[in-house]
């Protein structure tokens, strides 16, 4: 756990970790609480934290790209990552771990 606040990119996995989680959880069982079973106060909860997470986890990826001078197209796929479901957790795989075992 201590390696994720250890650095920026660090940061940046954390926190894409939890947007991932988040957004898994509003689409997989906040929703359809909401629209199957008329319960929409976890859509209010969850959306909200993951409406947070997904802010934090763009201007962490901004100031990622900024420090560790990423191309546009590493910064676009990251930033694409955060609206797929799953896509955060790819990009901590294939953009964000790669970027720290070099750096």
């Amino acid at each position: 756990m201590k390696q994720f606040f250890a650095s920026s990119l660090g940061r940046l996995r954390l926190v894409g970790l939890l947007e991932g989680l988040s957004f898994l959880l509003l689409l997989g069982i906040a929703m359809p609480l909401k629209y199957f079973f008329g319960q929409p106060a976890a859509v209010r909860v969850v959306g909200m934290a993951h409406g947070a997470l997904f802010v934090l986890y763009c201007v962490l990826v901004i100031g990622a790209a900024v420090q560790y001078s990423w191309s546009w197209r590493k910064t676009a796929l990251a930033l694409l990552a955060s609206i797929i479901p799953l896509g955060t957790f790819w990009a901590d795989a294939k953009l964000f771990r790669e970027e720290e075992a070099a750096g």
